[in-house]
């Protein structure tokens, strides 16, 4: 869909789709923009080229993941068009910038809004999240046979840039480039204060929020916050980190509920995605994990705690960086992919949570099918049943032309087949174990303190080395 709302090219869309189908993949994501469909005004809302494209979609035989992205497309890796927020929103943003998250500098970024400002009726009146929450009502009202017909099957909701949840601490538009370290995002007005009155409820009206922690393109030892024993690990340091980790833990379970309650009684799950910061891994300070609001080192696990923040919302994680393998990646960057998402994986199925995932940049060879399907099922194929561990879906990046060129939609299919076990073709997710039910409203919430005993690190579960289903 454009970004004037128009479903263009839709002969070679139906052919691109009937071809997944001869792959006999399940269905596509789709973004679902909030600045394409609510671009009119607050709560003028226009699906019908939405309905258009499912139809189409449906019409092939596939299922949709539908995701609510309320963020700007542009800016960053494997953006290839650009769909800003909602005029009415960035002309509110106009006259108080402080709306948009802010680094240290003062460099506002409009790609999301500041999650300072989540409760803050200032959208016309209505709060961000009562937005979000508004859109996905209408977006089911007017789904409601797609969801009926369970052709929508997921709703992935976008809880922050790139529809992922962290902070939007490595844009590629403000000058970032890997392995940088990001920035902190938390020096808009709102976060100031927010911070200020925390610490001085803590008894520290003297602390502030990081002045010393460096730029963008940073090393994490070039920087008096993230070297060796710098403030990182102080008593300040530590205040802030879990000050600002847990503003990303409250703003995901707030909108969450919200979807919970638009979307209840569907057969549908509710997903959210992480962003798998790997680069400096391997460093102690973790420092690019900390500034996207990741607050993982080796002593404090980061990600388990928003694992056991989904469960109560029924909701799946959904992890990125599954093709990467840590030998592809440049000594210089500390990167570890393949230990992050043994983590991430992990700490998800300890806290009885799903976990889908998918590959952060296109890939068309052996390898990174391979290491996709070992992260897939992580000890193999069960002979007698389903495998021990197993992630609920994989979504792979992208549907393009070359994916469909004949040697590489040749490797795709035998992929697909792989992933399938080498079994055929079911299309019935309750003919392999996997019961889809009406979705329920969030159980209670879990208090912050029980949310944070999660950050006791457990260490990984046994992965096996390589994969039994190669392509």
């Amino acid at each position: 869909v454009t970004p004037d709302n128009n479903f263009q090219n839709q002969d070679d869309i139906k052919r691109q789709l009937y071809k997944l189908k001869e792959a006999e993949v399940d269905g596509v994501m789709v973004d679902v923009w909030w600045g394409i469909i609510e671009a009119k005004g607050p709560k003028q809302y226009d699906w019908k080229v939405y309905r258009s494209l499912f139809q189409a979609i449906k019409d092939c035989g596939l299922k949709v993941q539908a995701i609510m992205s309320f963020h700007q497309c542009g800016g960053n890796v494997g953006d290839g068009v650009y769909i800003p927020l909602p005029q009415w929103v960035l002309q509110d943003g106009d006259s108080n910038l402080d709306i948009f998250y802010t680094n240290r500098r003062g460099t506002r970024n409009k790609e999301y809004l500041t999650l300072g400002i989540d409760n803050e009726p200032i959208l016309g009146g209505r709060t961000p999240i009562q937005t979000y929450s508004d859109y996905m009502k209408s977006f089911r009202e007017n789904m409601s046979d797609f969801l009926d017909a369970g052709t929508i099957v997921d709703i992935e909701v976008g809880l922050g840039p790139a529809g992922e949840l962290p902070y939007p601490s490595y844009p590629q538009n403000q000058g970032w480039n890997y392995p940088g370290i990001g920035e902190f995002q938390c020096y808009d007005k709102y976060l100031r204060e927010d911070f200020k009155k925390a610490a001085t409820d803590a008894g520290h009206p003297e602390w502030d929020v990081p002045q010393n922690a460096g730029q963008y393109n940073d090393r994490p030892e070039s920087t008096d916050f993230f070297r060796n024993n710098g403030t990182y690990v102080t008593e300040s340091g530590k205040f802030f980190l879990t000050w600002y980790s847990n503003k990303l833990l409250i703003h995901g379970d707030q909108i969450l509920e919200e979807a919970t309650k638009a979307f209840c009684g569907c057969k549908v799950k509710i997903a959210a995605k992480v962003s798998g910061i790997h680069w400096w891994f391997n460093e102690e300070s973790h420092a690019a994990e900390l500034t996207a609001g990741y607050y993982n080192l080796y002593e404090r696990d980061g990600y388990r705690p928003i694992a056991r923040m989904l469960s109560r919302h029924y909701g799946v994680l959904d992890f990125t960086c599954l093709e990467m393998k840590d030998s592809e990646q440049p000594g210089y960057a500390d990167s570890a992919p393949q230990e992050l998402v043994k983590q991430v994986l992990s700490g998800c199925w300890r806290e009885n949570v799903e976990v889908a995932g998918e590959n952060a940049l296109p890939r068309y060879d052996p390898n990174a099918y391979d290491q996709m399907l070992l992260n897939a099922r992580p000890n193999g194929v069960n002979r007698d049943g389903p495998p021990k561990l197993k992630m609920y879906g994989l979504t792979y990046l992208r549907l393009n032309n070359q994916l469909l060129d004949g040697g590489n939609f040749n490797l795709f299919k035998t992929f697909v087949r792989k992933m399938h076990a080498d079994q055929e073709y079911c299309p019935n997710p309750e003919n392999y174990g996997r019961r889809v039910v009406p979705l329920e409203q969030s159980k209670p919430k879990i208090p912050l303190e029980e949310l944070l005993e999660a950050t006791k690190p457990l260490g990984p579960l046994p992965f096996n080395s390589e994969t039994d289903m190669k392509v």
